[in-house]
């Protein structure tokens, strides 16, 4: 009876992440189709989907550098931000359409410069959200109590 019992509850735990990444990916996705939205009025057409990916990719990477600077850990809010949030905001297959279109167009080096603007812009971001949050955890202290002597 306790292997079911077991099985059960490791169960309802599995359910309860699914649904922590589902409730984060639907908000994700639907700014990122906004971020489209944009992107398509203010360049227009297929152009503005490189500068909206762009935007959303270097988002998402901020967020995550926030969300890694939290201490202690906190493996629900992970689930939630990062890999529902995040992971549908950001936007790897529309980035190498991206970088397929411009090399199928002969520009291998717009095609270079998304690639290297994405990677180091994403991982400055991330170096950026980390930094915030620590700072603001100086100023305004980390909100944990503090420990008893």
């Amino acid at each position: 009876m306790k292997r079911f019992a077991l099985r059960g509850s490791a169960m309802a735990m599995e359910a309860k992440e699914i649904a922590l990444v589902a409730a984060g990916a639907i908000p994700g996705a639907l700014l990122r189709w906004q971020l489209e939205t944009v992107g398509h009025h203010w360049v227009g057409g297929l152009r503005g989907a490189a500068e909206s990916d762009l935007i959303a990719n270097l988002l998402g990477s901020f967020c995550i550098g926030l969300l890694i600077a939290l201490r202690p850990p906190r493996p629900r809010l992970m689930l939630l931000a990062a890999i529902g949030f995040c992971g549908s905001l950001t936007t790897f297959s529309s980035w190498m359409l991206e970088l397929a279109r411009a090399f199928g167009r002969g520009h291998a080096s717009d095609g270079l410069a998304v690639v290297l603007v994405s990677l180091v812009g994403g991982l400055l971001a991330v170096v950026a959200g980390f930094g915030v949050m620590r700072l603001g955890e100086r100023a305004f202290g980390s909100g944990r109590a503090a420990p008893r002597r």
